[in-house]
């Protein structure tokens, strides 16, 4: 266990943003792109497995709430099927090409997951002592715990319960359960088996 932090309002928009990011998250794998320098060829070509794809989008939940949004920022860039977006997100995007805009609501098991009763662990109140007994960190429902995983990364989870012998501790998506709002516009698409060609000036 590393440190406590507030966790405002169960889920902040901070928290949100971050969880989002999963969705497009990584370096493209393809050969010299995102370089100004960079020339390709490109046709009308639709989104399939393996396309290289260039776009903006934006994720909200149902009651409005804006999650993330890159529409004011340089557009995003992945390969179809590389892990860099979530799948029930990449199968809203096939067949789309280049200029077209889509807006999408997906239900959670297509977005980050149903929210899975075996992700809330209770631990014993000694687990927390030196922590509870810290005037200067928050230890309370809502506040965020992290532990180390097997691999040795960051395990966040969220305090749900804390009684005078347990806390119970959920690690859940914070996004987990809910339908998202997902819009995108297409600014590029290149196939699968088409290069992007970088051109020395």
């Amino acid at each position: 266990m590393r440190s406590i932090q507030r966790y405002a309002n169960a889920v902040s928009s901070m928290s949100m943003e971050r969880a989002s990011r999963a969705l497009l998250s990584r370096t493209p794998k393809s050969k010299n792109y995102n370089s100004s320098e960079t020339m390709t060829i490109e046709s009308r070509q639709c989104i399939a497995a393996g396309s290289l794809v260039s776009l903006n989008f934006s994720l909200a939940l149902t009651t409005g709430e804006l999650i993330d949004s890159n529409f004011e920022q340089p557009a995003a860039s992945f390969r179809l099927g590389d892990g860099t977006m979530l799948p029930g997100f990449e199968q809203e995007l096939l067949g789309l090409s280049r200029g077209d805009e889509i807006e999408s609501t997906l239900v959670a098991e297509q977005a980050f997951g149903a929210i899975n009763p075996a992700n809330r662990h209770r631990f014993p109140i000694a687990k927390f002592r030196n922590l509870l007994e810290d005037d200067l960190i928050p230890t309370e429902v809502g506040a965020v715990v992290s532990f180390k995983d097997a691999g040795g990364g960051d395990l966040p989870g969220v305090i749900a319960e804390l009684t005078e012998s347990v806390v119970v501790v959920d690690f859940n998506h914070p996004l987990a359960g809910k339908e998202i709002v997902f819009k995108a516009r297409i600014n590029s698409v290149i196939d699968a088996d088409v290069e992007a060609v970088e051109i020395k000036v």
